[in-house]
């Protein structure tokens, strides 16, 4: 056996750190063999060799052996002094290995969940921040949404107020997630909410979303429209034993049909929601504040996107919303003009593949497709309602009138801060505006050439004869050119509001009328292509005074357009 001193001498050896094999052995043997004490003496003495010179394992004599006794019993003090400084040093150094080793396995599980979705791991609810989401401004208009008395099936209130009247509750509040439907039997749509709810992006198969429309010119359109795995949409159940589907095909059918709609986007969302047990709900991120998931279609034509505006304005105000939501676009469409106006209504909008994993909503509300509001709605069916003042609806509730359209457009005009500007009361102190909507070439999707088709095929004679017309007159007529594809969306605002006469042809830039002043008169001028009512509509709905001039081909004769002009001017005192 060896001595104390040599057991001492190897564990010093072993502290120093001797250099690493490539298999991870110590090579000490040299340090080791040094320490080693005097042999047996019936041993032979052989010599050891290093760096080429011989070394005798022994000394001969008492004396001998005395000397090497002190010197080793020295040398092994020296050893154990030496030994009780570094052993501290060196636990101390591999704690602070550890300590960093586990700091970075927890930064980089917080950048990369774990990819094996059957790891359970307890979801913790995060610290709560304070809402960064815009309030809602006050709105001359407005109307309380909910409570409220339930409107008539069929009346103008449920058409284009909360007619979103029965509740269907699909996965009750009780410890974790729940999930529950508002139904519209006029409408024939639904507007869904859920609380602990998850949206996985690799799930959807669509393109990015959000690029420049110069990078992806060329793009098919159902490249940018969402599919969905199952899966894609998560809702924590307190009660669930196990994954199943949200809701089957008979709840779809009566709450969410397909109504001749192609492509019912959220249909589909919800085809492919399950039910997740607690603690199954893996996500890379929670967002807190109330969120709605949008779908858009058309996106960059206004008509529709101003449907889409509406449907997204509903679905907050029916499910009572404190404050203005964020919007999460599950599409893939590039960026449009009109998406500014997006982020001016709600408190931010970002695309769903944004995010790089599973992202979690404390409440996700799902808006339905603008195809499925009464602005839509109204063009196939026959619906009597017609625009009243908010304030003669609180004095003399009416369900036949309606006015929600002016709340809306009140809505769309605070968004921009121009509802302060008390523009009624000034805009006919410097003359009276007739502001000619336009329509001019401008880019508008990937799949667009650039060129708009004519609706008025001498548009800039009539134009410019009314200009002429109008500088003539004895009072003063300002003739605005509405050129709306080149102008911001607070510029296009602020020439509605300030028009006493809005003319144009038939096209989408009218449908600006939703944030017109009560007093505003229309003219629309009607090819014998686009007889279409939208306008008439939009101008029912708003109690705006309507004109139109329907045309036997695209061609106006300047005579007629200027008589129809000056008669809605005389009206107005000119």
């Amino acid at each position: 056996m060896r001595s104390a001193s040599a057991r001492s001498a190897t564990i010093l050896s072993l502290c120093k750190g001797g250099k690493r094999g490539r298999r991870g052995q110590s090579e000490l043997h040299i340090t080791a063999v040094r320490s080693t004490p005097t042999p047996h003496r019936n041993r032979p003495i052989r010599p050891h060799t290093h760096s080429g010179l011989h070394f005798p394992r022994a000394l001969s004599g008492d004396r001998h052996a005395r000397g090497s006794r002190a010197m080793m019993a020295g040398r092994a003090h020296n050893h154990s002094n030496r030994l009780r400084r570094l052993i501290p040093r060196a636990l101390f150094l591999v704690f602070a290995v550890h300590a960093v080793s586990f700091a970075l396995y927890l930064l980089l599980q917080s950048h990369h969940p774990s990819p094996n979705p059957t790891q359970r791991t307890p979801v913790r609810d995060e610290a709560r921040v304070p809402s960064s989401q815009k309030p809602w401004p006050h709105l001359p208009s407005f109307l309380p949404w909910v409570p409220g008395p339930t409107p008539p099936p069929h009346s103008c209130e449920a058409y284009f107020g909360n007619g979103f009247s029965r509740r269907v509750d699909v996965l009750p509040a009780g410890g974790g997630g729940w999930f529950r439907c508002h139904h519209s039997e006029t409408l024939s749509s639904s507007i869904c909410e859920g609380a602990r709810v998850r949206l996985d992006p690799a799930l959807i198969t669509m393109s990015r979303g959000g690029e420049l429309l110069e990078q992806v010119m060329g793009r098919a359109e159902e490249e940018e429209l969402p599919k969905y795995e199952p899966g894609a949409l998560q809702v924590e159940g307190a009660a669930a034993g196990r994954t199943t589907p949200l809701v089957d095909a008979g709840f779809l059918d009566a709450y969410v049909n397909t109504g001749g709609i192609a492509m019912h986007t959220m249909r589909a969302l919800l085809e492919s929601a399950r039910v997740v047990p607690p603690g199954e709900l893996h996500c890379s991120q929670w967002v807190e504040e109330p969120t709605l998931l949008v779908t858009r279609f058309e996106y960059a034509n206004l008509f529709h996107t101003i449907t889409d505006w509406y449907s997204a304005y509903v679905s907050s105000r029916v499910t009572n919303l404190p404050s203005r939501p964020n919007v999460l676009f599950v599409d893939g469409h590039c960026k449009a003009q009109l998406e500014q106006t997006w982020e001016s209504l709600f408190s931010s909008v970002t695309y769903a593949k944004n995010f790089s994993g599973p992202v979690c909503f404390r409440h996700a509300i799902l808006s339905p497709l603008g195809y499925e509001t009464a602005l839509f709605k109204g063009l196939s069916e026959s619906f009597s309602c017609e625009g009243a003042s908010a304030q003669s609806l609180r004095e003399k509730p009416d369900y036949g009138k309606t006015s929600r359209l002016s709340e809306f457009g009140e809505m769309i005009v605070a968004s921009f801060d121009l509802l302060q500007d008390d523009i009624m009361s000034t805009k006919k102190l410097n003359g009276l505006n007739v502001l000619f909507v336009r329509r001019e070439d401008y880019l508008a999707h990937p799949r667009h050439s650039g060129k708009v088709e004519s609706r008025l095929s001498n548009e800039p004679e009539v134009y410019d004869a009314i200009d002429k017309w109008a500088k003539g007159q004895k009072c003063k007529i300002n003739v605005v050119n509405g050129l709306f594809a080149h102008m911001t969306m607070k510029e296009q605002l602020r020439a509605i509001l300030e028009a006493s006469v809005v003319i144009g042809a038939h096209g989408a830039g009218l449908t600006h009328l939703v944030s017109a002043t009560p007093d505003t008169k229309v003219l629309e001028i009607i090819s014998s292509m686009y007889r279409r009512p939208h306008f008439a509509l939009i101008s029912h709905w708003k109690a705006l005074e309507y004109h139109a001039i329907n045309l036997p081909g695209s061609y106006a004769r300047i005579t007629d357009v200027i008589s129809e002009l000056s008669n809605i001017l005389k009206g107005l005192g000119c």
